[in-house]
C-alpha cells in the first residue's frame, strides 16, 4: 500500500516551516512532524486537509488535534529515546506516533473501541511501535508503571490521582516523571507540567491554554490550584 507520495511530503515541509513560524523550537518534534503521514489519521474526507493546522473530526465527537497542539504538547513532554511514555487518549494515533518516531516506548489508552481498534490497526499498518489499550485513561495503566512521562490528550477538571501515582519516583540515576496535562473547563484549559520530586512530593508549570475534548473516567480527580 502507498502511504505516503510526494505531494503529501511537500504539504508536510510546508507544515513543519509553519509550526516554527508559530514558535515550535525543538527540532526532534518538527524533524516527527514532518515524517509521520498525519494523512494516514484523518478520515477519507479530510485527506486534502491533513496538512493544514486545524483539528479534524475523527468520529464520536472526538478530533485529531491541531498540529500545533500536539508539537507544542511534545515539546513539553521532551521525549527521550526508550522512555516509558503513556498516553491518555488514543484518538486518531497521530500522537503516539509522533512519541514512537522520537524513539520512546508508547503506551496508549482510548475509552472509545472504535477508535481503539482503527488506531491500533494504522498503527501496526505503519510499523509504529504503540502498545494499545481500550479502557479509562483515567486509571493508568498499573501494569507498565512506572512511567518516565505521562501525556493526556483531553481536557481536565482536575488531575487524576491515579496518573500521579504511576509516575517514577526520582532515584540517584533518574529524575522523578512528569505529568502534561491539560486542566480547565469548557472554555478553554491551562497546559501543566507536573513532576514527580518524592514520593508524595510534585512541582508543577503551567503554559498555554488550549481547548481539548473533555477527559471522562472514573479515576480520582484532584483539585489543584
Amino acid at each position: 500500500m502507498d502511504y505516503d507520495n510526494r505531494k503529501f511530503q511537500r504539504l508536510r515541509a510546508r507544515l513543519v516551516e509553519e509550526l516554527r513560524q508559530k514558535g515550535i523550537e525543538d527540532e526532534r518534534v518538527l524533524h516527527a512532524i514532518g515524517e509521520v503521514p498525519r494523512h494516514q489519521f484523518v478520515e477519507p474526507a479530510f485527506v486534502q486537509r491533513a496538512y493544514e493546522d486545524e483539528a479534524l473530526p475523527i468520529g464520536l465527537q472526538q478530533t485529531i488535534s491541531q498540529p500545533y497542539t500536539v508539537a507544542y504538547q511534545t515539546m513539553m513532554v521532551n521525549p527521550q529515546k526508550n522512555e516509558r511514555i503513556l498516553e491518555i487518549g488514543t484518538g486518531s494515533g497521530y500522537q503516539a506516533a509522533i512519541l514512537a518516531a522520537m524513539g520512546a516506548r508508547v503506551f496508549s489508552i482510548e475509552r472509545h473501541e472504535a477508535l481503539y481498534k482503527r488506531a491500533k490497526a494504522i498503527l501496526s499498518d505503519l510499523g509504529y511501535r504503540v502498545t494499545t489499550k481500550h479502557g479509562d485513561g483515567t486509571l493508568g495503566w498499573p501494569a507498565f508503571a512506572p512511567y518516565d512521562k505521562i501525556l493526556v490528550t483531553a481536557g481536565a477538571a482536575g488531575v487524576p490521582e491515579p496518573l500521579l501515582q504511576q509516575l517514577r519516583e526520582p532515584d540517584e540515576m533518574h529524575p522523578g516523571g512528569s505529568l502534561v496535562i491539560p486542566i480547565g473547563g469548557e472554555e478553554g484549559q491551562v497546559m501543566r507540567r507536573i513532576m514527580r520530586t518524592g514520593p508524595d512530593t510534585y512541582q508543577q508549570e503551567e503554559w498555554q491554554t488550549f481547548r481539548f475534548v473533555p477527559l471522562i473516567g472514573e479515576g480520582k480527580l484532584l483539585r489543584r490550584s
